[in-house]
C-alpha cells in the first residue's frame, strides 16, 4: 500500500464529527424524553346497541384508539416522531438543517412540533385548500406554510425547497412504512393489543384504519402476521383516492383526482402503501364520511375529524356483518384527530353544501345503526 493509499484508507475509517454526533445524540434524547412525558393514548369503548340475543354472552365490542390525545392532537404525532428519529439516526439531519415536508396538514403540525423541539426551522409544503386552522397550528409550533395550488405538485416543490435551503425533505410518503418498527417497540399495533388484554375479546376480528401515507396500515398488517394473530386489516378509502382502485386492480400505477377527506387518500399510490398487508379495502363516499363524523358527536360527546368518520363508517359495517353472521368479537378503529380543526370546513353547513355533499341519507343510516344495529347489507 502506497503512502497516499494508506492516507485514504485511514481517512475512510474515521469520519466522525464529534460536535455533530453530540448534537444528534442530544436531539434524539429530546425526542425520547418528550415520548416519556406523554402517556400512551386511550382505547375507548364505543357504545353500541346490543347485537347478540343472549344477555349473558359477550357481545360485539367496538373500540376507538384515541390518537387526538397526543401533544399535537393527531395520529400523525407517532409518524412525525418516527420520521425525525429515522432521519437523525441515518445522518440526514444536522444542527444547520432546514426540515421540509409535503403534507396535507396534520403530519406537518406534528413535524413542526418536533423541529422546534430540536431547534430546526421547518417548512410545510401543502395544498392551498388545507384547513386554515391546520395552517395556524403549524405556525403556532414555529413552522412556515408554503401553499401550492395543485395538490400533486407538493412532492416536487418540497424537494426543490430542500435543495434550495440545503435542507432535508423528510418525505413521509416514502419513509412512513420503514421509519416505524413494525415488530413492536410500543408501536400503535402493540399498544392496541396490550390495551385489549383484559377485554372480553382481546384479539380483535378487525382493525380499521384509513391510509394517508399507508404507514399505519403497513405497521398493523405486518404486526398481526408477525405475532400470528388472526386479526384482519380493513382500509377504508375515500372517493377520489387512488389507493382503492389500485388495490382492486393490483396496479400501483393507477392515479385518481385526489381525496377531499383531509388526512387520508392520495391521487397516486405512495411508496409506503403496502397493499399485500391489507385484507380488505372499502370505498367510502365523502358524504358518508362527513355525515358519520357529525352523527357520532352525540354519542361521544365530542367532535372528531373527517378521517375518523371514514373509519367509523367502515367499522359500523363490519360490526353489522359480524352480527348478521351470528358471531361476536371486537373491532378496533382509530380516532385520528379532533373535530375542532374542522369547524370552518366539515362542520360548517355552508362549506359542506358548497362541496355538493348531501348528508341526509348517510346520516340516517348512521342514526339507524346507533339505535338498532341495523346496517344496509352488501
Amino acid at each position: 500500500m502506497t503512502g497516499s493509499e494508506e492516507a485514504v484508507a485511514s481517512a475512510s475509517l474515521d469520519r466522525s464529527d464529534e460536535p455533530h454526533r453530540r448534537w444528534v445524540a442530544d436531539a434524539v434524547r429530546r425526542i425520547e424524553a418528550d415520548t416519556q412525558r406523554s402517556a400512551d393514548t386511550h382505547l375507548l369503548r364505543f357504545p353500541l346497541p346490543r347485537l347478540t340475543p343472549a344477555p349473558d354472552e359477550p357481545g360485539i365490542e367496538l373500540y376507538l384508539k384515541d390518537e387526538s390525545t397526543h401533544p399535537t392532537g393527531s395520529l400523525k404525532h407517532r409518524l412525525a416522531r418516527s420520521l425525525f428519529l429515522y432521519a437523525l439516526c441515518n445522518g440526514w439531519l444536522g444542527p444547520d438543517s432546514t426540515v421540509v415536508e409535503a403534507s396535507s396538514g396534520s403530519t406537518a403540525v406534528s413535524e413542526a412540533y418536533f423541529a422546534r423541539l430540536i431547534g430546526l426551522p421547518f417548512i410545510a409544503v401543502m395544498p392551498a385548500r388545507t384547513s386554515p386552522r391546520k395552517c395556524a397550528l403549524i405556525e403556532s409550533h414555529g413552522g412556515r406554510c408554503h401553499l401550492v395550488t395543485e395538490p400533486a405538485a407538493i412532492y416536487a416543490e418540497a424537494r426543490r425547497l430542500a435543495d434550495e435551503t440545503g435542507g432535508h425533505y423528510l418525505d413521509q410518503f416514502t419513509h412512513a412504512e420503514r421509519a416505524t418498527d413494525w415488530r413492536g417497540n410500543n408501536n400503535i399495533a402493540e399498544s392496541i393489543f396490550t390495551q385489549l388484554r383484559l377485554e372480553p375479546h382481546p384479539v380483535p376480528e378487525w382493525i380499521v384504519i384509513g391510509a394517508g401515507t399507508g404507514g399505519t396500515s403497513a405497521t398493523i398488517g405486518r404486526y398481526v402476521r408477525y405475532r400470528g394473530y388472526p386479526t384482519r386489516v380493513c382500509v377504508p378509502d375515500p372517493e377520489g383516492s387512488a389507493f382503492y382502485p389500485a388495490w382492486v386492480a393490483g396496479d400501483p400505477t393507477v392515479t385518481a383526482p385526489g381525496s377531499r377527506i383531509e388526512g387520508i387518500g392520495r391521487p397516486q399510490v405512495e411508496p409506503s402503501f403496502v397493499g399485500q398487508a391489507i385484507d380488505r379495502m372499502v370505498q367510502v363516499p365523502d358524504a358518508a364520511s362527513v355525515a358519520t363524523m357529525r352523527e357520532v358527536e352525540s354519542v361521544l360527546g365530542r367532535r372528531v375529524g373527517p378521517s375518523t368518520g371514514t373509519n367509523l363508517w367502515a367499522a359500523f359495517s363490519l360490526v353489522a356483518e359480524l352480527a348478521r353472521a351470528g358471531r361476536t368479537g371486537s373491532v378496533v378503529t382509530l380516532l385520528c384527530d379532533g373535530g375542532e380543526r374542522y369547524a370552518d370546513t366539515y362542520y360548517d353547513d355552508g362549506w359542506v353544501a358548497a362541496q355538493g355533499w348531501d348528508l341526509a341519507g348517510p346520516a340516517r343510516t348512521v342514526r339507524d345503526f346507533l339505535t338498532s344495529g341495523v346496517w344496509p347489507a352488501g
